[in-house]
């Protein structure tokens, strides 16, 4: 390391123990920061240095800039990481970061901003030749006709969207012209209540998409390469619940082409760290919908078909560095699974707080568990709910499938509710094995399962 010697890690729970690690592997001093509700975190208790950044609401810790800059400060870090969720794609943070002294672990906050809104996204990918959803090429306006104009150019079923949202929050799908304007108002005022910004914009509704997204690494010396792909279609509300790697039923020349679309977008934007395109594919057309500026939480089934060390990367990339490889050192082998292991009931999906009583993590060739639990530890009811991942690698889809099936029925965490039930059963499901599902699947077979 030239100028990373010590790192803060501006998040909780399995992704901070997973850049803790990485900092230990290259020698780098780490400083957890932690809110009054996670004393007891592993990685709080192993990092080099600890600082209570306030009491357990995420406003006044770890969404707290000023908190987390002087803790920063007082522990002389180099460089800041923001892991996945809370402040990883707040531009403002990545600004105050760098004007502060210190190396932000991830884009630049231009880079984020852009990418940070939909409508400038998808005009920036326009412009490097990344292939996005039809659609109306900016905000709505609130002249109706013209609306109206728009859907019909674009043709019925359309989605409204806000362009500064996420999560699945601000959209409604519109079958009917005379339902467009309501649809319109209804969005604009949930896009302004929910992300302080109330532009929307209109795309093409796929009625029966997967979700494949591609995995960027990119220094700020020019250089650009992609790890391939994951098919996250297996979501409910718009939440991922299973990743795999790499997606089925893409070929290797389609791969290389959407794939180097991307690299070179990174470099056409002078982009620099991690970074994921996310699309949505459908009649085997790839169709942009948004760009991550962060780690993924499914980062570790792309690390177990390549071998790279995404985490590590983005150090060493934020430390300066020039990428250790090229795209053709970038090989995929074999085939990894994801099950988000959740607190939560699995059958109603409430969040499920609390004591763990006892826990017996899964093992053997080919299967990793990131988490941060153990036992005796409490899940607080704060955060998140997912308290885990599971990750099974195998030379094929069905070998990695069935490693996940036997890896599930071997993990143990009893105290608390968990969602290891669904996995099991999404991992038996035939139609999943088959592959290729949209991203519609997962909510119809649990509409079937509620009704038996």
């Amino acid at each position: 390391m030239n100028k990373i010697n010590k790192v803060l890690i501006a998040n909780r729970g399995e992704i901070a123990l997973r850049i803790l690690r990485a900092c230990k592997e290259l020698g780098i001093k780490t400083v957890a920061v932690y809110s009054t509700a996670d004393k007891s975190l592993k990685h709080v208790r192993l990092a080099d240095e600890a600082v209570c950044i306030g009491p357990h609401s995420s406003a006044q810790s770890y969404l707290n800039i000023p908190a987390l800059i002087a803790a920063a400060e007082v522990t002389h870090a180099d460089a800041i990481h923001p892991g996945y969720g809370f402040l990883s794609e707040s531009a403002d943070f990545a600004q105050r970061v760098e004007e502060s002294g210190f190396i932000f672990i991830g884009p630049r906050a231009e880079n984020i901003r852009v990418m940070g809104d939909k409508v400038a996204a998808i005009e920036a990918m326009q412009g490097s030749s990344v292939p996005c959803v039809p659609g109306s090429d900016g905000g709505l306006s609130t002249d109706d006709n013209k609306n109206i104009a728009i859907a019909n150019k674009i043709g019925l079923p359309i989605i409204i969207k806000a362009s500064g949202g996420g999560g699945g929050r601000g959209m409604h799908v519109v079958e009917k012209i005379a339902d467009l304007l309501t649809a319109i108002e209804l969005a604009k005022t949930e896009a302004l209540s929910f992300f302080g910004n109330a532009e929307v914009y209109m795309e093409k509704f796929l009625t029966t998409p997967r979700h494949i997204e591609i995995q960027i690494l990119a220094d700020e010396h020019g250089n650009a390469v992609h790890l391939g792909e994951r098919d996250c279609s297996m979501q409910r509300r718009h939440q991922k619940v299973v990743e795999e790697a790499p997606a089925p039923g893409i070929t290797p020349e389609l791969r290389n082409k959407i794939g180097k679309v991307c690299a070179d977008a990174c470099k056409a934007i002078n982009y620099r760290g991690a970074g994921t395109f996310e699309f949505l594919f459908e009649s085997n057309e790839f169709y942009f919908i948004e760009m991550n500026t962060r780690i993924q939480v499914e980062h570790p089934v792309t690390e177990m078909i390549t071998g790279i060390d995404i985490v590590r990367e983005q150090i060493c990339i934020a430390d300066g560095q020039v990428l250790s490889f090229t795209q053709n050192d970038v090989k995929i082998r074999g085939h990894a699974v994801e099950c988000r292991i959740n607190a939560e009931d699995p059958n109603n999906f409430m969040p499920s707080p609390g004591k763990i009583t006892q826990y017996h993590v899964a093992g053997g060739l080919g299967v990793r568990v990131d988490s941060h639990i153990y036992n005796g530890y409490t899940v607080p009811p704060h955060y998140d709910s997912m308290v885990g991942k599971l990750i099974t690698f195998s030379d094929t889809r069905l070998g990695a499938i069935i490693k996940m099936q036997n890896a599930l029925d071997e993990m143990v965490i009893d105290g608390i509710k968990t969602n290891i039930p669904l996995q099991a059963r999404i991992m038996r499901d035939e139609t999943f094995r088959k592959g290729g599902m949209n991203i519609h699947y997962l909510e119809k077979m649990l509409g079937a399962l509620n009704a038996i």
